[in-house]
């Protein structure tokens, strides 16, 4: 293998070692066996190509001052991707059986864990999808799980740095009862138009209105989005947003810091309030917003003073990411170390 230059790492594919699989048939999961290709051999009316039965998870492994591994809520990923299974009704894996794919997959890769302040981790993918042959919409009788790894940098080049967002009305991300609330690979296919349009006018996301009454804000493209004012930390409730992981974890950090916090309906005018703004998610941890522009309504809502990072973004920030990394006490048991 060449060097890796860890510092320079963009947030993108790169091969390693091994990924682990296991397929489920007859109501029964495999087996996980270790694969070295990147490639499927799948059927062509396999329910995932025609259907979009497919499902997956995003989740990183750090390593620490004291060269450990550790996998960040673990847990919670498997139990999201059980509610994405029952979504879209698919079999669900079992929560012990995708722990023991994770481990067995950052086993065979150990090698492409970055080094402790090299700011960058690897990123872990489960992949959730139906495979037998089918032609008719109904759920299939056969799945593939598959984990592959790849190590990571920032998700915005910027690293934590404000980057301006914009609010676009004639796209919808997903709808009120519609997959929202799941982690499914036609929720990114739906935001691709609107993501390519707002990268070409010089932003770095979308921050999507709810789609019944385009009065409220719904998400940022992947992230899920948070205000903060009179020390509080608010962030939208919807019928159709993914349930963050990050935000679940930065919800109880604010709450640990002596903030109020508020999950509830956000009304776009009361952006115009906010003393900090940003997204959150896995990817990026946090991604602070230097401003948000109302494009429809030629309106802009600023949250950074002269283009740094609110006070409080930055104390999340650095505290969730000294947790991942070892350096703080995991008080709330988040961190599972690789042993």
């Amino acid at each position: 293998m060449d060097a890796i230059n860890w510092s320079d790492l963009s947030f993108g594919y790169m091969k390693t070692d091994a990924n682990v699989r296991t397929h489920y048939s007859n109501g029964q999961w495999s087996t996980p066996e270790v694969e070295t290709s990147e490639f499927l051999n799948i059927h062509m009316a396999a329910t995932c190509l025609h259907y979009g039965q497919e499902a997956f998870e995003g989740m990183k492994a750090f390593r620490g001052k004291d060269n450990k591994i550790r996998v960040f809520r673990m847990r919670e990923n498997a139990l999201r991707l059980q509610r994405s299974c029952q979504g879209i009704m698919m079999a669900e894996l079992p929560v012990e059986l995708f722990e023991a794919c994770i481990f067995k997959v950052i086993k065979e890769n150990e090698r492409f864990v970055p080094p402790y302040e090299s700011g960058a981790s690897l990123y872990i993918r489960p992949l959730l999808f139906g495979t037998s042959a089918q032609v008719g919409v109904k759920p299939a009788e056969e799945y593939t799980f598959l984990v592959f790894v790849t190590p990571v940098g920032p998700y915005f080049k910027e690293g934590f740095k404000p980057t301006p967002m914009a609010i676009m009305r004639e796209y919808d991300r997903a709808a009120p009862l519609g997959t929202g609330t799941y982690k499914v690979g036609g929720n990114y296919a739906a935001s691709m138009q609107s993501g390519v349009k707002a990268a070409k006018l010089g932003y770095s996301a979308v921050v999507y209105l709810d789609a019944k009454e385009k009065k409220y804000i719904d998400e940022c493209g992947p992230a899920n989005f948070f205000g903060i004012k009179d020390n509080t930390y608010i962030t939208p409730k919807s019928p159709s947003i993914l349930p963050s992981i990050t935000n679940k974890s930065l919800i109880q950090l604010a709450e640990d810091m002596g903030m109020k916090v508020e999950r509830r309906p956000v009304p776009v005018e009361e952006l115009a309030t906010f003393e900090e703004a940003g997204a959150c998610g896995t990817a990026a941890v946090i991604s602070p917003i230097l401003r948000i522009d109302d494009l429809d309504a030629e309106k802009s809502y600023k949250f950074c003073k002269d283009g740094t990072p609110g006070p409080i973004s930055k104390k999340l920030y650095d505290k969730l990411r000294a947790i991942q990394y070892g350096d703080e006490p995991d008080v709330h048991g988040w961190v599972t170390i690789v042993e």
